[in-house]
């Protein structure tokens, strides 16, 4: 029985090691599937219906420091 633990400790443990890692390869190709098949596509119409409006923004004149000048 305590052989089996060991090997279940040295599993844990080489899993913990490893987990980022795959983590991160999954990540990648997800990405790089991404890109791929954002490179196939045709380009369309970026345009939306909100593209249309004007943007209205507000402006803080005052500086935001904690610094009084």
């Amino acid at each position: 029985m305590n052989l089996f633990l060991d090997y279940l400790v040295v599993t844990a443990l080489f899993a913990l090691v490893l987990l980022p890692a795959g983590l991160g390869l999954a990540r990648e190709r997800r990405i790089d599937r991404q890109l791929r098949d954002a490179g196939r596509r045709e380009v369309g119409p970026t345009e939306t219906v909100g593209a249309a409006r004007p943007v209205t923004a507000t402006r803080h004149l005052r500086p935001r420091s904690w610094a009084r000048v």
